[in-house]
């Protein structure tokens, strides 16, 4: 038996993915995670904006095209949101179970398909899915999920109202599978792992520390500013292998913008929180993601967030236009801005964020970086740095981490060559 379990959207997504992979392959299943003719689909729906909706409901009737007599099991937040658009597809769409109940996916696999479940369904919401399977743990790279939900309501975002409130899995579940992780790097997320809280009232410091000595690089997802407080940057410096990068979410550059988004700092309270994250880590990468085109912006406010790029020296950034979404405080509320002020707005500030990307690379030129290599391309082995550089080594060297020195900026990173061998006191 063959199934393919296709996801959309965001890296928790994609853990909670191998979570069905992994339950799946014990069930006796052969598991792509490409479209191709199979007996079963499973497709992990994205909402965040509405072309996420559109490629959602795009990539069911692309599955039920691949093999007409396939079952084909609708997840994630795009079927939370609307069901019915997943069930109009016809008797194919065997089940749709959501974003709360993506553990009923196997349950509905195990029981030969005798039970079946129409539109959304309800599961708790006070409880992270601690029963859901730990994913494979990938060689390179590995993700850990250690919350789910939000309970910030920005004003844009539908995320919230499809996966609930916050909640988190325990500092001994989480810390087990992070120190257990074989891979070489271990990312740590959750929707806003910020948040992250366990019925003990343990924070996300408290869970650094309890990792602090993992022989995997530690990396985090997304994070708000709200989470950076000497004390939490105080954990991060316990942990031996921490890679300093924060992807520290922005959304605008506007005080009156960030207001209007329900964003709780200002401007003023961003840069001052990227100040102290340099003073802790003088070579931290701090990426973010910045929403151009909220209906209230002007020209004016656009201008806030180009100089805040520069301001805050963002090692990367991710921009977006804005997009509506039903059943949020901003659709019912605000205008749409038209769509070509967005787009010209979305150039100008990738290229400037591409200017800013260029002055921070070029600060490692003749300096040691520690490589995480992940493949080998057209004679050139690629990784990321521990800042989140991407470095290109000439030929195939060995995948373990490795200290390299950066020659020169190369394609979308650098250019470097070994100077070491694997790191030590890093991975046995």
């Amino acid at each position: 038996m063959k199934a393919v379990v296709y996801t959309l959207g965001c890296k928790v997504n994609d853990v909670e993915s191998g979570s069905l992979i992994r339950g799946l392959e014990e069930l006796g299943y052969e598991v792509s995670r490409e479209m191709e003719k199979a007996d079963l689909y499973i497709v992990n729906t994205c909402a965040v904006t509405a072309e996420a909706e559109r490629k959602s409901r795009q990539t069911v009737g692309k599955a039920i095209k691949c093999n007409p007599e396939a079952k084909v099991i609708v997840c994630g937040c795009a079927s939370e949101k609307k069901a019915e658009a997943f069930l109009e597809k016809g008797h194919t769409v065997y089940a749709v179970t959501g974003a709360k109940a993506k553990n009923k996916v196997l349950e509905i696999v195990k029981s030969g398909f005798a039970e079946t479940f129409g539109g959304r369904q309800v599961c708790d919401e006070d409880k992270i899915y601690e029963e859901m399977l730990t994913p494979k743990c990938l060689k390179t790279r590995n993700f850990v999920k250690i919350q789910d939900g939000c309970n910030r309501f920005c004003s844009y975002c539908i995320i919230p109202y499809l996966r609930g409130r916050s909640r988190s899995r325990s500092v001994e579940g989480a810390a087990k599978e992070i120190l257990e992780s074989t891979a070489q790097e271990t990312v740590v997320t959750g929707i806003d792992i910020s948040e992250y809280k366990d019925e003990q009232g343990r924070d996300l410091a408290d869970l650094m520390l309890a990792i602090k000595d993992a022989d995997t690089r530690i990396r985090l997802g997304s994070i708000e500013v709200s989470l950076i407080t000497p004390r939490f940057l105080d954990a991060l410096k316990e942990v031996k292998s921490f890679a300093p990068q924060f992807h520290l979410s922005l959304q605008s550059g506007s005080d009156k913008v960030l207001k209007s988004m329900n964003r709780h700092y200002t401007r003023a309270e961003y840069l001052e929180k990227c100040a102290m994250i340099y003073e802790a880590f003088p070579n931290a990468a701090i990426t973010t993601d910045i929403i151009v085109g909220f209906p209230t912006e002007t020209e004016e406010d656009f201008c806030d967030s180009l100089r805040i790029v520069e301001e805050a020296g963002f090692a990367q950034i991710h921009a977006f236009p804005y997009s509506p979404r039903e059943g949020t405080n901003a659709y019912k509320k605000y205008k749409e801005l038209p769509f070509v002020v967005k787009k010209e707005r979305v150039e100008r500030l990738l290229k400037k964020g591409a200017e800013e990307k260029t002055k921070y690379m070029q600060r490692f030129i003749g300096q040691e970086l520690l490589l995480v290599p992940e493949l080998c391309i057209d004679g050139y082995t690629e990784g990321y740095s521990e800042n989140y550089i991407r470095v290109y080594v000439e030929g195939n060297i060995a995948k373990r981490p490795t200290h390299v020195r950066v020659e020169r900026l190369f394609k979308d990173g650098v250019s470097a060559v070994v100077t070491a061998g694997k790191a030590e006191n890093y991975l046995p």
